[in-house]
């Protein structure tokens, strides 16, 4: 299981298998994921906020009109945040309230809202399971691609025995994270280049920028939630990554270009997100230059190699996908580059924006191939580099 860089709702409702959500969340916390919590006030009854707020590490939310929220619209903030809902456990009434599109609370408020994807695990006396209005309601909502986990059969609470228990909470974890695996580029190989390139002046000096990687990186994450198999060839970074990346770290610019070329035979999609230095120095000086045996130093400097340029010429079956860092005439200069080098596609953004910058935890980006342009506005860069991804599988398939 795998729920790296997920952000989850756990909706938990009224139910006595409400105490199994604060398995639910280590299980998810375990693989990865960042939980948030939404109680509704009959949930409370059967397990205490402080305990699932304690096990999560997150505020629990239980009011529709949240006053810290921004603009008190906390039921939207979360509905944009979160990757997967799972209402868990999922009462009769609760079911009734989603299928009718109710919004009088919280939850059914960011269930209408949001974009993720929805699971519910009913929980209930199995004669409210089998009945009709309740299998009616369920195949309603599994038309809309609300997806429903169990129940399962055995012993309830009440002493029936029948179907109407919830899931375990390891199965239901294990059924969302098997849903979630097969991504729209399962099969492909995708290698991305990431990070700064240092090239060397002598043993302890080097000519660099400000690059932290962390596009390429979040780059590489969502292209393993898309199923691919990903190569990341990285520059000297501090940046931990998916255990499921071949990580490759170099550090010139000459450097990456041998390992772009060793692995692009094999590659479908090549995404040039490292900020390559463009010149080396043309003499590398074997031995510390000491300051009191020099006033001035001239470094002469060679231009490198343009990988994606190269990768473009020389790798035609693949598809090619390039990062223009602008700090003016963004649009037009990522254009330019993207005729020139002959890509298939190319994201720029303002890098002379500090919030969206080199070291900066969101980007905004203009996605442009020679037949569109596509504006991603200001987001965390794991979620750009989702929808990166989405297009550039649409693009190809």
């Amino acid at each position: 299981m795998n729920f790296l860089n997920k952000n989850i709702l756990l909706c938990v409702t009224g139910g006595i298998a409400a105490y199994k959500s604060a398995e639910i969340i280590r299980l998810f916390k375990k693989n990865g994921a960042d939980v948030r919590v939404v109680m509704t006030e009959s949930a409370k009854e059967f397990i205490t906020p402080l305990t699932l707020q304690a096990i999560s590490g997150n505020e629990i939310h239980d009011s529709l009109l949240d006053v810290k929220a921004e603009s008190a619209m906390g039921h939207i903030e979360l509905a944009k945040w979160a990757d997967i809902i799972l209402v868990a456990p999922c009462t009769a009434e609760t079911i009734a309230k989603i299928t009718h599109g109710r919004a009088n609370d919280l939850m059914g408020a960011i269930i209408l809202a949001s974009k993720a994807s929805v699971f519910i695990a009913p929980a209930m006396n199995m004669n409210m399971w089998l009945d009709q209005s309740t299998q009616e309601n369920c195949k309603k909502l599994s038309s809309r691609s609300i997806s429903i986990i169990g129940p399962a059969d055995g012993e309830q609470a009440c002493g029936d025995i029948g179907p109407g228990r919830m899931v375990d909470p390891e199965n239901i974890v294990e059924l969302i994270s098997s849903s979630i695996k097969i991504g729209p580029l399962a099969g492909k190989v995708i290698t991305i280049t990431a990070g700064p390139t240092r090239e060397q002046i002598d043993p302890v000096r080097f000519i660099s920028n400000n690059s932290s990687g962390k596009m390429g990186y979040a780059l590489a994450e969502a292209a393993i939630e898309s199923g691919a198999l990903v190569n990341l060839i990285s520059g000297p970074v501090s940046i931990d990554t998916n255990k499921s990346v071949s990580l490759y770290k170099i550090n010139s610019a000459n450097e990456m270009l041998e390992k772009v070329d060793e692995l692009m035979p094999n590659t479908d999609i090549f995404i040039g997100c490292a900020a390559v230095s463009d010149f080396k120095p043309s003499h590398y000086y074997e031995n510390k230059i000491k300051k009191e045996d020099l006033n001035v130093i001239d470094i002469e400097l060679e231009k490198n190699e343009d990988i994606l340029s190269h990768v473009a010429k020389v790798y035609k079956s693949s598809y090619v996908v390039g990062f223009a860092a602008e700090t003016k005439n963004v649009k037009e200069n990522a254009r330019k580059k993207l005729l020139n080098k002959n890509l298939n596609m190319i994201i720029s953004n303002d890098v002379s924006d500090k919030s969206i910058g080199f070291d900066s935890d969101q980007n905004e980006v203009n996605l442009i191939t020679k037949s569109e342009s596509i504006f991603l506005k200001k987001d965390k860069k794991i979620r750009i580099a989702r929808e990166i991804l989405k297009q550039i599988s649409l693009n190809i398939n």
